[in-house]
């Protein structure tokens, strides 16, 4: 055997013996993520995948009812779990030491929102106990967290104990929730989230902040709205299947997956890149002034807006073959289509601050998505309309690259 053999030999020892090392330390307590190349954990996709369940539950309640109140019962709701999303990343971003101690935190709270998603469509009745005590679980699992994370590591005390005041208060108002009947809860329900964002927006002020990794936080939201596109591809699959295969039915779908790609385009080559450009360069310098607090809140309207095209193709891929759309399904489809871009463009111009390129696209698509569904066309067209809207966009996105009207990074 050769010297440089017998060299890869010990390299492999010593990286086994490394691993081993670190399987037999169970319980490790929390400590600031400094790693450079931090990327998602096995257990931060896998605790992903209840969230895929609670998105497409979200869905099916717009699904049912296309109506103003359908509406507003899925983003009520559809807001509630990112917001339970959204703060268990933003601990596990700081604080994910992936022991065993964190695991079982992390599933306790991944059996929160599978609790959610099964009453997601139950809030109105006796059964939205369930929703209530889910979302509770997820508080207590973070509280739980944020108590250790307090005790072990003294510099986040200062950051730890203001997530700790919002999420104690916020699961104490779900709780007295429980003894109260509709609609009392669901204003408790509000004043509960609200509570909870003494958390975050109190941290990101405060002089003695524990920062986030900069790296890990666009790469976590990007595998979230990779989650919601999902639903999109998904429902491109279910009209199909529910349509018979119908040769208009076929072409629906054709141009329903060519919205999906392109608004993912948009996203991950233009808004989300941008917006990721912003963090990692000057973002350290801008913790404490709202740039990561307006980073993860406006992901909020951009998931509800993606959510609904989704249920909007879905229908309109159903119906592909009728001689025309129902208004629910045209304007489900078209203010998710309009909301989703005027999301990103708010995004990107917020976070690059070069807003003349945010306004010729994507903004400029939004009023082009609500006049496609205002002209009451079949559903071929008002999707070949879509279609060639959203394509015409990543081109033009392209464009103001090259013209280096947007800077971006790859998310």
């Amino acid at each position: 055997m050769t010297e440089a053999e017998n060299r890869l030999d010990d390299d492999e020892r010593r990286r086994l013996d490394e691993q081993e090392a670190e399987q037999v330390e169970a319980v490790r307590p929390p400590d600031l993520n400094r790693a450079a190349n931090r990327s998602a954990t096995r257990l931060e996709l896998f605790f992903d995948l209840a969230f895929v369940l609670f998105v497409a539950r979200c869905a099916d309640v717009l699904a049912k009812d296309e109506t103003w109140h359908g509406a507003g019962l899925f983003a009520a709701v559809l807001a509630v779990g990112f917001w339970a999303w959204a703060t268990t990343t933003l601990y596990a971003n700081r604080f994910d030491t992936d022991d065993t101690v964190f695991r079982a935190l992390t599933l306790v709270a991944m059996a929160g929102v599978v609790a959610m998603a099964a009453a997601v469509d139950k809030v109105g009745s006796s059964t939205a106990a369930w929703f209530a005590l889910g979302y509770v679980a997820i508080r207590l699992a973070l509280i739980a967290g944020y108590l250790r994370a307090w005790w072990h590591v003294p510099d986040a005390r200062p950051t730890a104990r203001l997530y700790l005041l919002g999420h104690a208060a916020g699961a104490a108002i779900w709780l007295v929730s429980l003894a109260v009947p509709a609609p009392g809860r669901y204003w408790l329900w509000a004043a509960g989230i609200l509570v909870d964002l003494i958390g975050p927006t109190g941290a990101a002020r405060l002089k003695e902040a524990v920062p986030l990794h900069i790296e890990h936080l666009p790469e976590r939201f990007g595998l979230f709205v990779i989650l919601v596109l999902g639903e999109s591809v998904a429902a491109t699959v279910t009209g199909l299947h529910d349509g018979g295969w119908e040769p208009r039915v076929v072409v629906s779908a054709g141009l329903a997956f060519s919205v999906a790609a392109a608004l993912w385009w948009v996203y991950f080559d233009l808004s989300g890149g941008a917006a990721k450009r912003r963090l990692v360069e000057e973002g350290g310098d801008d913790t404490r002034q709202g740039v990561h607090d307006f980073y993860v809140y406006e992901h909020l309207p951009l998931a509800v807006s993606l959510a609904a095209v989704a249920v909007g193709l879905e229908h309109a891929v159903l119906h592909g073959a009728d001689d025309h759309l129902t208004a629910g399904t045209r304007w489900v489809l078209g203010i998710g289509a309009a909301g989703y871009l005027f999301s990103v463009a708010l995004l990107q111009a917020g976070m690059s601050g070069q807003v003349r390129g945010a306004l010729l696209w994507p903004g400029a698509g939004v009023p082009l998505a609500l006049l496609v569904v205002a002209l009451d066309l079949p559903p071929v067209p008002t999707l070949g309309l879509l279609a060639a809207l959203t394509v015409a966009g990543v081109v033009a996105g392209f464009l103001l690259h090259r013209a280096g009207e947007v800077r971006t990074a790859k998310v």
